[in-house]
Parts: structure tokens; sequence; C-alpha cells
């Protein structure tokens, strides 16, 4: 990959080598079934146990609380299915954001043919939640609020410990999708309040196919796949004991690394925007300027097609994004820039570039000059820019 420039981190991000070292055995040598309860699966028990402490100390958990699962969105989809069905005799009120992910969203839509009824919060032009509207759509039937702690495209971090006694205050259960969030930032369950978190392996250089479900002990959810009694009955399959020892060794480094990874990252990321900012005109910066993920720097330019951006960067080497790598296939811009305000015709030119603790200045820098060459040749190709240019140039005469 010597000739990439990989900046699409939040999409997925490469195995760390500590981790596909500590996994190998558990494809090899010891490969036994975690269940099984002779000596030789002793020792995947054992890996998959440590694992789950690992990841539980990372939250301030207890062991018990946390669940493996094959992903964030199995375990997005476990949280809001589960507590639904739950409680659906204590109410069918769900409120979220009009600004998650997926998983969640398509979840909320499957939830409300069955009957239950969900409340879209609106964010504000940084992409984050206005807590006196939380309390606002809270009704006697709401069993679940479920919102994301930092968003995949834009990379606010949302004001999770107020959402968190918001809730606790009122006695109904809070739920985040920390997918892009774990192992970035500091997460305390208790202290911020949560009930129920997802989490996913390959977003923290872990493998792919793993995630985790914290939950509370004492939350009232219904188990999600049913067959074996794996997960304490509440999620059946057979453990996969090299992704779940994956996940425990790369949350073991990302708690190593994170603040000198932030600090690194932070210091980029601003590098990048302002540079972004400064030298391609009628640019614009979406989500939160200080409170966003380290790593993260979403733009839009005016008069572009963000497909053809990311094609002509490709091109060059250079690998981004021009929405969520789930949605790829779209040529919709994406539901999180239309929710912060943005038109369809300045959504459709995004790049989001997602660094990590490998990114280099030089790197940047490359980017940086690639983004202002194809940004110039696809508006010297737009009617619109060209109309907009003469347009101006009429008002300055």
């Amino acid at each position: 990959m010597s000739d990439v420039i990989y900046l699409d981190n939040a999409a997925t991000t490469k195995v760390a080598p500590e981790v596909y070292e500590a996994m190998k055995p558990y494809f090899e040598e010891l490969f036994g079934n975690a269940a099984s309860i002779y000596r030789f699966a002793g020792n995947s028990r054992k890996a998959v146990e440590a694992a789950r402490e690992t990841v539980a100390d990372f939250l301030g958990a207890k062991p018990n609380e946390i669940y493996f699962t094959g992903g964030g969105s199995e375990s997005d989809n476990w949280a809001l299915k589960g507590v639904a069905y739950a409680l659906k005799d204590k109410g069918k009120h769900i409120i979220t954001t009009k600004i998650e992910h997926h998983a969640i969203l398509h979840t909320c839509e499957f939830l409300s043919k069955q009957g239950f009824d969900i409340t879209y919060l609106d964010v504000d032009e940084n992409g984050v939640i206005d807590i006196e509207a939380l309390k606002a759509a809270i009704r006697p039937d709401t069993i679940l609020i479920s919102v994301m702690f930092a968003n995949n495209e834009i990379g606010t971090v949302e004001p999770i410990k107020a959402i968190g006694e918001v809730a606790k205050e009122n006695g109904i259960y809070f739920h985040t999708d920390a997918v892009q969030a774990y192992g970035h930032l500091p997460i305390d369950v208790n202290e911020l309040k949560i009930d129920l978190l997802s989490a996913s392996g390959h977003k923290i250089n872990g493998p792919k196919g793993i995630g985790i479900m914290y939950i509370r002990n004492g939350v009232k959810i219904d188990p999600f796949i049913h067959g074996g009694a794996q997960e304490r009955s509440r999620r059946a399959g057979t453990h996969n004991t090299p992704g779940i020892v994956g996940f425990g060794k790369a949350t073991e480094l990302a708690k190593e690394k994170m603040e000198s990874r932030r600090k690194y990252e932070t210091g980029l990321r601003d590098y990048l925007i302002e540079r972004v900012l400064s030298e391609v005109p009628y640019t614009k910066l979406n989500g939160h300027r200080t409170d966003r993920l380290s790593n993260n720097a979403n733009f839009s330019f005016q008069f572009i097609e963000g497909e053809s951006l990311l094609i002509m960067l490709d091109q060059k080497g250079i690998c981004g994004s021009s929405g969520s790598a789930c949605t790829s296939g779209s040529l919709d811009p994406y539901h999180v820039l239309l929710a912060i305000g943005l038109p369809h015709e300045i959504a459709h030119g995004s790049l989001r570039l997602t660094l990590s603790d490998e990114t280099t200045k030089d790197e940047i820098d490359t980017t940086v000059e690639a983004v202002k060459f194809v940004v110039e040749r696809l508006r010297s190709m737009s009617p619109l820019y060209e109309d907009f240019i003469k347009a101006k140039k009429a008002e300055d005469r």
C-alpha cells in the first residue's frame, strides 16, 4: 500500500500487527470451541473471558455486562429490537435522531411497522441535538432513547452525559451507538448513565466480524439470536474466539495509545482543515469545529459532485469517502448532511477524510494538493460554476 494514501479510517482500519499475532494461535493450535467442557477448549474459554474483562475495564463495566456480537450493526439491532420487544407492554415509543447510522434508522423503520412510534430529533448546523428538545419529546410510553456517541460522517460528538442524565431522571433506558467513539474517546458507562452500548472491532485496528454490546445488569432485553446457551443465553452461536481475542487486544492497544493518538491526530486534522478551508474557495467544514472526533474532517465543495471527486482522487491513490461506506452505492447525498441543513446541491459535493495515527503530514500535504487540483478541474467543467463566476464578476463591477 506504499502508493496508497488511506484516509477512510471511519469506514474500516487495518488490523494492528499485535492484534494479528494475538489472534493467530486461535486459528491454529488453540482452535477449540470455547463452549466445550474438555480441557483443550479451556484455552479458548479463558481467552474469551480475558477479552471480556479487558472490554469491561475499558468501559467501567462488569464483565458479565459485556456480550460479544457479530459487529456494530448487529449490536444496534439487538439494542433496539431487544428492548422494544421486552418492554412493549410498558410502552412503544422510542426517541432517536435524524443523523444516526442506518443500522439504527432502518431498525427504527422496521419497528415502526411493528406498531412502535419513533421520534426523530433534529440537530443543529453542527449536528448536535438539543437537550431541551429531547426532554420535550419524552412521553409516558417512552421506553428507549438511542443517540450515537459520535457521528460517523461529520465527527460531531454528542452531549452524552447530559442525555444519560435525562434518561436516568425519567426512568428510560439509554442506548448509544459508540462504534466511532469506542477506543478513540474515554467512556465510563456509569458516569455517563449509559444502559446499552454498541461497538465494533474493525474501527479500532481490530478484525472485522466482531462487536460488543454492553447491557447494564437489570436491563430488560430479549435475546437476539436463539440457539445455544452462549453469552448467557442471550446471543447464541459458537464464539468467534480469534475475533474476540482480537477485539480484546485492539481495546488494550487503544487504551494505551488513546491520549497520544488523539493529540497527534487532532494536530494533523486541524492542519488539514485549515489548509483546505484557506486554499480551496467556496468550501465548508461540516460538523462541530472542536467537539469532533480527532481524526475526522468532512468538507462540502460547491459546484461539484462528490462521486466524481472520489473517482479522481482514487486515480491519484487517495482513499476517502463521500458518505457512509454502508451506502456508497447510493447517489443521494448522505442523510446526515441534509439533517444539518445543507441543500442537496452542496451535500452532493461532500468529502470525508478520516486519519489514523500512521497518517503523515506529507500525506496530508499531498492530499490537499490533489483536492485543490481535482476541485478546480471539476469546477472548470461545471456550467453552474461558470454562471456563478460570471454573476460574481458582474456584481463586482
